[in-house]
């Protein structure tokens, strides 16, 4: 009896380090370094070359939890204080969402709740399971996590503060002329978070995603 045909083995996956390559951070041109030392420039674009960024996953680490350290007081401070005949009555986030819900603008309260309390807390997560996959040395779903980091990447480009400060604004502007709007600490925080998150964002290597389908060559993260 003939033994079972052993399954195919997958290729290999190929970094462009593990070729002697270098990919451009700025337009993704592949070049030959000049040296591991100093790989030299983007012949395309002039972008100084980087085999890894130094520190990448510390410095995004940092980031992230800086932006989870401001997440909760933008949720719990007041972003705007509402003074209608000298009475004041400061609003969080979600009192406003709450607010629209109940004035008929629904669909208001769900874009206010969607972009500046769903998708910070998604980055945060997102950018925290990246990191943490890295550092464990996951060799699984590499290219669905540098999706990911696309993903999270291009929300970063349209973050939600102008979203959040034009429906604010909206809804407040009905009760005028008899209505004054003061922004709030919240407003603070809020922006640290939106900030921090972009330029954790941007500090993390994704190619550090692909080098642990290489576990013997260093790294440099």
């Amino acid at each position: 009896m003939k033994p079972a045909a052993a399954a195919p083995a997958k290729p290999a996956t190929l970094s462009a380090m593990s070729v002697g390559l270098v990919s451009c951070e700025a337009c993704q041109l592949l070049s030959r370094p000049v040296s591991e030392e100093e790989p030299g420039y983007c012949r395309r674009c002039g972008e100084k070359l980087e085999f890894r960024e130094a520190g990448s996953i510390q410095k995004t680490w940092a980031l992230v939890m800086a932006a989870t350290i401001c997440y909760i007081p933008a949720n719990m401070l007041p972003v705007f204080t509402t003074t209608t005949l000298g009475e004041e009555e400061p609003d969080t986030i979600l009192s406003g969402v709450a607010f629209l819900y109940t004035s008929g603008s629904w669909p208001l309260a769900l874009i206010v709740l969607v972009a500046s309390v769903m998708i910070p807390l998604g980055k945060l997560i997102a950018l925290a399971f990246l990191l943490i996959s890295v550092q464990r040395g996951s060799i699984a779903n590499n290219r669905e996590r540098t999706q990911l980091y696309r993903i999270v990447e291009l929300i970063g480009r349209w973050s939600m503060l102008d979203v959040f400060v034009a429906a604010f604004t909206v809804a407040l502007v009905q009760l005028a002329p008899l209505t004054s709007v003061a922004p709030g600490a919240g407003v603070l925080f809020f922006a640290a978070v939106v900030v921090l998150t972009m330029l954790a964002a941007e500090t993390f290597d994704v190619r550090l995603i692909w080098d642990t389908a290489e576990p013997d060559r260093a790294r440099h993260g």
